[in-house]
């Protein structure tokens, strides 16, 4: 094919023919980079895919976008919440790992402190025959949850023994999450629970029977496959292959094949018992919800969306005509990242994600808005585009490929207005111009973090800020307050080998600036800073800092703003170090403060006292959001 023909072709399927580079020059993409990127789409040489393309170009700015979902009282009321990990909470009674009725009492908490919502890292299925596996960004599928999560203690039936609660203290006192224990721990109360439950001799109210089967009906295929994958999952690991399906003999590798089908037959039981794992756990995470709005949480659980999954979980085996098979997503080279990134997460083919009544998109936001007053969107940029390297290739030699976003939108508007769940976008890194706009005009929240919102003359004042969006000091990804302004983040990065030596001492260098630039924001603001507010500054210094800077941002006009529990507990460990995989223990640091303790921590006090004092739950509209123009501002 001709060189002509090719970019002809690949403009066709929303191929960009350009990337960036880190000196924000535009690159061209190679013909091997197009030709593989075609194949990864399923279009042949002649053009034509598998089926219909369903990524036409973005429609005309005089269209009207559609508007997903916000409650009237934000007209009138910011509100804040609180965000955390579910796994990193510590409790006298839980499992050694974070679970539901952790998430129940500290909506409990979080209701008594004036807070309007509970931020959550995403609580997708992972790989239970592997817990190990822990990341909640490389789920093994989104459509499913977590069973680690359930609160094995407040099913019917359950009996716990001197041996058993020796095992659990001892889960209890580990510093880091030992998910291979919990798992075993867990699975193993759970089998011994499960029989008296299939013989449907215990019964509850809050787990009838008759519930169970209509869940198991509610979820069709995709939950008899998910099943069916964790069953063949275990079975896998016993014989010594991998627990994802890319390990697995080629003839269990399709879930349509004989030899599947013969291992469904003869392992029916587990399959069901896999089912039920998956209705527990939609039970008790239902009952938070249902917690949350009874202690006055507006909002109540605010969920996360992974912008992927495992290209060898449960998702890509059940569905392996919704995903792309021959790329994986990633992220171009940028100032931070020279060579790129490659994310190795499986996305969904752009020809798919929005085809059908029931597409792929739509099932996979409603099964978090059937639990949550509001979802974020990881990498909110998938709503237009993706960057996608072809397998065996260096990130370099990706390329942008669009996707059907006019579409995703309607469906996020009609899917938050049927479970009336607000849809907050995470606007970071690398955006395309002008989708900041279209998201405020759908009325999806922006994602703005504090260290992020600088400009050539430093820290951006709080009035500065959107009104749609949640504001915070920091996420998962990044030190507490603390922790940044003692630069243990730059250190981190350094001491894991991800930034050498001499580029750290250069970043170090810019965080004095930054430190000086923060000080002269906060002070602008009119608020206090203590004395010897240096990079050595002490424990209670920096406790004030952390103080002011959450009143800063309390102050902006942004609807949403989240208070991260790390900061309140004062956290030296940080829960992930972006680009660490064997180096540090990410995903599994718990918090140093129990949840029954929480209460007694003078910064938590502090903050959502000052929280309490800018955004009140009961005040009636300020000034500058009067009359209800909040809403108008921006779309």
């Amino acid at each position: 094919m001709k060189s002509a023909e090719l970019d002809k072709l690949a403009r066709r399927h929303g191929i960009s023919l350009t990337r960036p580079s880190p000196d924000n020059q535009e690159v061209a993409i190679s013909g091997e980079t197009k030709r593989k990127i075609l194949q990864a789409l399923k279009i042949d040489s002649a053009g034509a895919a598998d089926h219909e393309i369903g990524a036409p170009r973005r429609q005309p700015a005089a269209k009207k976008i559609a508007r997903s979902f916000l409650p009237d009282f934000l007209s009138n009321t910011p509100v804040w919440g609180i965000s955390l990990q579910l796994y990193e909470l510590r409790s006298a009674r839980n499992w050694g790992i974070g679970d539901f009725e952790d998430l129940s009492d500290m909506a409990d908490l979080a209701g008594s402190l004036g807070a309007d919502f509970i931020g959550l890292t995403p609580l997708h299925a992972p790989f239970l025959a592997v817990p190990e596996r822990c990341s909640p960004y490389e789920p093994s599928s989104r459509q499913h949850l977590n069973p680690l999560y359930i609160a094995v203690d407040r099913l019917p039936g359950f009996a716990c023994n001197p041996e058993l609660e020796r095992q659990l203290a001892s889960l209890r006192r580990t510093d880091l999450v030992d998910y291979a224990g919990v798992a075993q721990i867990k699975l193993k109360a759970l089998r011994d629970l499960w029989p008296a439950w299939r013989r449907r001799s215990v019964i509850d109210g809050a787990y009838d029977p008759a519930d169970f089967d209509a869940f198991v009906a509610q979820g069709g295929n995709s939950l008899r496959l998910h099943a069916l994958f964790e069953c063949l999952s275990f079975s896998m690991v016993e014989r010594g292959a991998g627990a994802g399906w890319q390990c697995w003999p080629s003839d269990f590798q399709r879930f349509d094949s004989a030899a599947v089908a013969e291992f469904e037959h003869g392992h029916a039981d587990d399959v069901c018992f896999h089912m039920w794992l998956q209705w527990l756990a939609h039970r008790q995470l239902m009952q938070a919800a249902d917690r949350a709005r009874k202690a006055g949480l507006r909002i109540g659980l605010y969920l996360d969306l992974a912008v992927g999954e495992a290209v060898d979980g449960s998702a890509t085996w059940s569905e392996p005509d919704t995903y792309l098979s021959k790329a994986t997503i990633g992220s171009p080279p940028d100032p931070f990242a020279i060579d790129g990134q490659d994310w190795h997460l499986a996305g969904y083919l752009p020809s798919a994600i929005a085809a059908g009544e029931m597409s792929p998109f739509r099932r996979m936001v409603s099964a978090a808005m059937r639990y949550a007053g509001a979802i974020r969107i990881d990498h909110a940029a998938a709503l237009r585009r993706l960057f996608l390297v072809p397998l065996g290739s260096r990130p370099e030699s990706g390329a942008y490929v669009r996707y059907p976003q006019d579409r995703l939108l309607q469906i996020l508007a009609e899917v938050s207005a049927e479970h009336r769940c607000l849809v907050i976008g995470e606007d970071l890194g690398l955006i395309p111009k002008g989708l900041q706009d279209d998201l405020a005009a759908a009325r999806i929240l922006s994602y703005r973090i504090l260290s992020y919102e600088q400009d050539e003359r430093g820290f951006k004042p709080a009035d500065t800020y959107p009104v749609l969006a949640l504001a915070c000091i920091s996420t998962h990804d990044h030190q507490t307050l603390a922790g940044w302004w003692r630069g243990a983040d730059i250190q981190d990065r350094c001491d894991h080998g991800i930034v050498p030596p001499d580029l750290s001492e250069r970043h170090l260098e810019h965080r004095k600036r930054e430190r000086r630039s923060l000080k002269a924001a906060l002070k602008a603001a009119g608020l206090d800073l203590p004395a010897g507010l240096t990079a050595r500054a002490s424990r209670e210094a920096l406790r004030a800092l952390t103080v002011s800077a959450y009143r800063f941002i309390a102050r902006t006009p942004s609807l949403l703003v989240a208070v991260r529990l790390a900061d309140l507990t004062d956290e030296k460990k940080p829960t992930n170090i972006p680009g660490t995989s064997d180096s540090y223990p990410n995903w599994r640091p718990k918090l140093s403060v129990l949840l029954e303790d929480m209460t007694s921590s003078p910064l938590l006090k502090r903050v959502t006292a000052a929280m309490g004092e800018e955004r009140p739950q009961n005040r009636g509209a300020r000034e500058r959001i009067a009359d209800g123009r909040i809403l108008n501002r921006q779309g």
